[in-house]
C-alpha cells in the first residue's frame, strides 16, 4: 500500500521522502537511510505498516527526526488502541491523526482509497488536501474514531467474504454449478459482492491487494464479545494462513482449497464463549493440528524461515499461543549478523512479530517470555532493542546466560507465550 500511495504524492507534486523496512526506491522521490532521516524536513509524516507494532517501532526510531509542528497521520490498520499508545509516545508538540483506509492496492494506486480520519478538525484540515490524493476523506470523529470505524467496517465486509467462500465450497461439494449460484446471487443484495470476488478470483492476481493474514489480523482487532460471526471468520482465516495461504489474496478464499475445513482446524465458539465442536466434514485439512484442536494446532508461517529442526514455530492451544525460541538464521539456516548481538535481536523480534500476527497477537499480548544470550555483559545491547520493539507493559520475563545455542555463532534466543486476542 504504501509503495502506489507514495508514487501519488510524487504525481501530485508533493517533495516526498520514503523509507520502508524492507529497503526500496520510488521514482521521483528521496530514499532515506533510516526513519529519523525520512521525517527530519517533514511538515507531514505518513506512516503505512502491517501492525501497531510496526508502526510504535518506526515512531519511535523517528523521533529524533520529528520537529515540533508535525503532523503524524497514521495510515496502516491498528485500532483505537495502538492509537492510543501513539500518542502517548509522540511528543504533544506533534500532531497526530489516525486516518486508515478502506481499499487495497489497486485503489492506491488509483487515487480512489476511503481515508477514514480520527482526529481534531483543526489537525485533519492541516493535511486533508494531501490525504485527498488518496481518495475521499470522511471526519470519523476525535483521535481513534478512524481505526474504530475501520474496524467496524471489516467486521461486515470480511466476514461477508468468507461466508460467500463456504458457500461457493457447499455448491462444488454438493454438486451446484458454480454460475448457477451466481447467477442466484445476483439477485440478493449480495450479488454485487459475490461477482466482485469471482471475478477477481477467477483472474488469479500476481500479488494480493489484501493477504488473508491481514484479514485476519484485521479480524483480530475487532474482537469483541457480539462480532461472534467475525470471530469465527477470522479462525477460518488463521487456518487458510496456517495452511500457507496468508499471503494470497483474500478472493483466494474462493479458490478450491485456499480456504480449509473447519475440521481438525479450528474450533468454532459460541455466543457465550464456550468452545463448540467444528462441524463434520470428510474434506481433509491442509494444516497440521491434532484430531480436537481445542489441544494443539501447530503453526508455521510462510512468513519467517521454515524451523531449523523437528519441532513447530509455535503451538495455539485454546487462547494461548506457546512460541519456540527463535534465533537468528536465515532460510538457508546460516546466521544472520554473525557476532553483532542487536542485528541477531532485531531479527528474532522480526520472527516472533510475524509469528504472533498470524494468529492475530501483537507483542502487547505475549504475557511470558524467556531469553538466553551467551553473553549476559552484552545484556545492553538486547535490552536496547528489546525496549524499543516492545513498547507498553511489559510481560513477565527470564533472561538467563547459557554457554552456548544449537548453532555456532548464535547470541541469542527468545521464547514467548501470548493470550490470543477473543
Amino acid at each position: 500500500m504504501g509503495a502506489p500511495m507514495a508514487r501519488r504524492l510524487v504525481a501530485a507534486g508533493h517533495r516526498t521522502t520514503v523509507w520502508n523496512r524492507t529497503p526500496r526506491t520510488i521514482d521521483g522521490a528521496v530514499t532515506a537511510p533510516s526513519p529519523a532521516a525520512a521525517v527530519a524536513d517533514a511538515d507531514l509524516v505518513i506512516t503505512m505498516l502491517r501492525d501497531g507494532d510496526a508502526v510504535a517501532s518506526v515512531l519511535a526510531e523517528a523521533l529524533p527526526g520529528l520537529r515540533p509542528g508535525t503532523t503524524v497521520v497514521e495510515m496502516s490498520t491498528i485500532g483505537p488502541d495502538a492509537v492510543a499508545r501513539l500518542r502517548a509516545l509522540l511528543p504533544a508538540e506533534v500532531r497526530l491523526v489516525d486516518a486508515p483506509v478502506l481499499g487495497s492496492v489497486g485503489p492506491a494506486a488509483e487515487g480512489t482509497l476511503t481515508v477514514l480520519a480520527g482526529g481534531d478538525l483543526s489537525d485533519l484540515s492541516g493535511c486533508r488536501e494531501v490525504l485527498e490524493v488518496f481518495g475521499r476523506v470522511r471526519h470519523a470523529g476525535p483521535l481513534g474514531a478512524g481505526a474504530a470505524l475501520k474496524l467496524a467496517v471489516m467486521s461486515a465486509l470480511v466476514p461477508a467474504q468468507v461466508l460467500l467462500a463456504e458457500t461457493f465450497a457447499y455448491a462444488d461439494a454438493a454438486g451446484v454449478p458454480r454460475d448457477a449460484l451466481a447467477e442466484v446471487l445476483d439477485g440478493t443484495f449480495l450479488g454485487p459482492l459475490a461477482a466482485r470476488l469471482r471475478q477477481a478470483a477467477e483472474s488469479a492476481p500476481t500479488r494480493a491487494g489484501y493477504a488473508l493474514d491481514l484479514a485476519a489480523k484485521d479480524l483480530g482487532l475487532a474482537a469483541h464479545p457480539s462480532l461472534t460471526l467475525a470471530a469465527a471468520a477470522r479462525d477460518r482465516l488463521l487456518a487458510a494462513t496456517t495452511a500457507g495461504h496468508g499471503d494470497h489474496d483474500l478472493t483466494a478464499a474462493l479458490a478450491s482449497g485456499a480456504l480449509p475445513s473447519p475440521t481438525r482446524v479450528l474450533a468454532t465458539e459460541t455466543a457465550s464463549g464456550d468452545a463448540a465442536p467444528a462441524p463434520a466434514s470428510s474434506a481433509p485439512s491442509s494444516a497440521t493440528a491434532s484430531d480436537d484442536t481445542r489441544h494443539a494446532v501447530r503453526i508455521n508461517p510462510p512468513s519467517i524461515p521454515a524451523p531449523a529442526g523437528h519441532y513447530a514455530h509455535a503451538i495455539r492451544t485454546g487462547d494461548l499461543l506457546f512460541v519456540s525460541g527463535q534465533a537468528a538464521l536465515d532460510e538457508n539456516g546460516k546466521v544472520v549478523g554473525e557476532g553483532d548481538l542487536a542485528a541477531q535481536s532485531e531479527f528474532v523480534f522480526d520472527c516472533l512479530e510475524r509469528i504472533l500476527a498470524d494468529q492475530g497477537c501483537t507483542f502487547h499480548d505475549v504475557v511470558n517470555m524467556r531469553s538466553y544470550l551467551t553473553d549476559i555483559s552484552r545484556l545492553r545491547e538486547y535490552g536496547a532493542v528489546r525496549m524499543r520493539r516492545m513498547t507498553g507493559e511489559p510481560p513477565t520475563s527470564t533472561t538467563v546466560e547459557v554457554p552456548r545455542l544449537f548453532r555456532p555463532g548464535l547470541l541469542i534466543e527468545v521464547d514467548v507465550v501470548a493470550a490470543i486476542p477473543r
